[in-house]
């Protein structure tokens, strides 16, 4: 007898920046395993070269072009998707931006850029799709959480506080929506390489500054995301809600000594 514990098959799942790194893998890993995903992204031919490129014979990849930013790109994208499969399971609102700088530099549109993204965007996904879940008493909604929840990093001042929002969002709506079937949870990421920060891990003093300071001793894959993502999404996680899960190779555990014991 098939045990469906942990199974994600025939699920809709929508997948908000998809085209490219975390959120590809996670679509990616969702069609492996069944599930109707559809992908959407702000670059049309890029989700499109996506969509082909991890669609199967029997689970094609729907693409829909979205700027979270854009209130009316998230309702219509919403509005297509349940218009072509009826509802959906699961939304795993992985779209995100940033821009490294020192704080007392960002102009006041390079700050709306990013919180505009990262939480406006996340809020206004999460409040759309939400509406639906709440309609059907049951659905599962994934953010990309992040490092800087646990310590800030250097550098990325903007960033980090939207992803406090997200971190924030995630909380106030699972307490929220709990009693309504829906449930909300998020993801942190720990140290990987995209293909949006490859310079910045290109460079061997962080890959070795990260190395050291993940007690796995290395870097992430972004496959290595995929099953935190499932688990969130399947009947394995019906009493999870308002939690992260750190996916970071151990590095919030503690802090290393940089001297050999």
């Amino acid at each position: 007898m098939e045990d469906t514990l942990f199974s994600v098959a025939r699920q809709v799942v929508l997948v908000v920046g998809g085209s490219r790194g975390i959120g590809r893998a996670l679509a990616e890993g969702f069609v492996a395993r069944g599930a109707q995903v559809v992908i959407a992204g702000r670059e049309p031919d890029t989700l499109e070269r996506t969509a082909q490129e991890i669609s199967t014979a029997t689970k094609p990849v729907k693409p829909i072009a979205c700027d979270v930013a854009k209130p009316k790109d998230i309702a219509d994208l919403v509005s297509s998707t349940l218009s072509e499969f009826d509802h959906i399971d699961t939304l795993l609102s992985v779209a995100g931006v940033n821009k490294r700088m020192k704080a007392e530099d960002y102009t006041p549109e390079e700050y709306d850029w990013i919180m505009d993204i990262n939480l406006r965007g996340s809020f206004l996904l999460a409040q759309t799709v939400g509406r639906h879940m709440l309609e059907r008493e049951a659905g599962s909604i994934i953010n990309v959480d992040s490092l800087n929840t646990y310590a800030p990093l250097t550098g990325v001042t903007p960033y980090a506080m939207s992803k406090a929002g997200v971190l924030m969002m995630t909380r106030a709506l699972a307490n929220e929506w709990g009693p309504r079937g829906v449930r909300v949870n998020s993801i942190a990421p720990g140290f990987f390489p995209t293909a949006l920060s490859k310079k910045l891990w290109s460079q061997d003093k962080m890959r070795e500054w990260a190395t050291q300071n993940t007690p796995q001793r290395r870097l992430g894959d972004v496959k290595d995301l995929v099953g935190a993502a499932v688990f969130l999404a399947s009947e394995a996680a019906a009493f999870v809600t308002g939690q992260t899960i750190r996916v970071d190779g151990g590095v919030t555990a503690g802090i290393n000594w940089p001297i050999d014991l």
